[in-house]
């Protein structure tokens, strides 16, 4: 006997469910059928009554429900999570081999159906990040399980610091659920070592979903002069050293992070194949255009997301731009562009129109290499487009 509130839902909320989206938002709920806690379960059904799915309810979130699951017959016990967090990690042990596993995102939200919930594993290290407080409440037993299914973990780490969690009334907050530690860990990633700083660094401490879009850069740049921009960590400059390009000179505004990047290539005795600039880029690239410049035959732009909603694109757009047109105008004909976007507001055909219209402007064609996107651990469910963020193209310029 289902004893869940019922939420009944407009017309467009109905069809968002249908088609598999798992957001109902706050003006998209037209009743609601008895009282409930928010970071409650709740059942969505139609104006007719058509069950369309369960999800966690929240009246402090403009999404007011998230559903997790759309069989009317799931019981949401401590075995529904553990069958869940077993899915996940299935997955990852089918797509990501080897080292590959014990340096991967294990729990991507949406696209595994745990809403708002992120977890990196970084060797022996996990670190996680709620936004959902349905989550929030059950996360003892999703970590457990985690923990359960996975040898050798010494340590999880909470790195719930996000803003966001204010939006689903909760307070932020960092420390570790299990095991203690300094907050460092090495991991390996394409045969290239790295310092990972789990409680400072940017968001879970670590950029996993670049991979295999590193190893793409590694396999062409043999003998290239290569330019890596907003290299934070740097791993594009790092693999693209390690695939045996001639010089690399690595851009990033932040000093932590070029110092960072520094230790990073002294790990794998790299230090006197990269130069680690602290440099605005924009700058950089603008200086180098002035003073009409060749140094370069590769460059790499993986810069962080110019916009984080939907109001900021046309900003956003000039951005990306300006700082494409400029590579392209830099680079000689025969040269190599690796190029993207990791804002899932810049859908991908917003992305290609600027490299379309910057190639114009910059009076040079585009020869397409590769088409690329988020490493598998970060998987995409065509029905929820949020989760489709990351475009990642190389062109040859000619």
């Amino acid at each position: 006997m289902r004893n869940y509130p019922i939420v009944t839902v407009t017309e467009k909320a109905e069809k968002s469910a249908v088609s598999g989206h798992p957001w109902v938002y706050a003006d998209e709920v037209l009743s609601v059928s008895s009282e409930y806690k928010n970071g409650d379960l709740a059942d969505v059904r139609s104006k007719k009554g058509k069950y369309l799915g369960t999800g966690f309810i929240n009246d402090n979130s403009k999404i007011r429900v998230r559903i997790i699951s759309r069989n009317a017959n799931d019981k949401f016990d401590d075995a529904f999570w553990v069958r869940r967090v077993k899915y996940a990690l299935d997955y990852r042990r089918t797509v990501m081999k080897g080292d590959d596993y014990k340096c991967c995102r294990l729990i991507f939200g949406e696209a595994d159906t745990f809403p708002g919930l992120t977890v990196d594993r970084f060797d022996n290290v996990l670190v996680s990040e709620v936004l959902c407080l349905g989550i929030e409440q059950r996360k003892s037993v999703i970590y457990n399980a985690l923990l359960s299914e996975l040898d050798g973990i010494t340590a999880l780490y909470e790195r719930s610091d996000s803003e966001i969690r204010a939006l689903e009334g909760m307070e932020k907050y960092c420390g570790f659920y299990f095991g203690e530690g300094d907050g460092k860990v090495t991991i390996k990633e394409n045969g290239i070592l790295y310092n990972v700083d789990y409680i400072n660094g940017q968001k879970t401490g670590f950029f996993l979903d670049q991979k295999y879009n590193r190893a793409a850069v590694a396999k062409l740049a043999e003998g290239k002069k290569v330019l890596d921009c907003f290299t934070h960590t740097g791993a594009f400059a790092l693999n693209a050293a390690k695939g045996g390009a001639e010089r690399v000179i690595a851009l990033d505004i932040s000093d932590k992070a070029t110092e960072d990047a520094k230790k990073n290539a002294k790990l794998n005795g790299l230090e006197d194949k990269v130069e680690f600039v602290c440099v605005d880029v924009f700058d950089y690239l603008t200086e180098a255009y002035n003073e009409n410049r060749r140094d370069f035959d590769f460059i790499i732009l993986d810069p962080p997301a110019f916009t984080k909603s939907r109001a900021t694109i046309k900003d956003a757009m000039r951005g990306y731009k300006e700082i494409n047109l400029k590579a392209m105008r830099l680079l000689p004909r025969g040269g190599y562009l690796a190029t993207c976007s990791c804002s899932h507001f810049m859908r991908d055909s917003l992305f290609c129109q600027m490299l379309h219209d910057a190639a114009e402007d910059a009076g040079v064609s585009l020869r397409q290499i590769e088409a690329r996107q988020q490493a598998p651990d970060h998987p995409i469910l065509w029905n929820v487009p949020e989760t489709d963020y990351l475009k990642f193209y190389i062109f040859q310029i000619v």
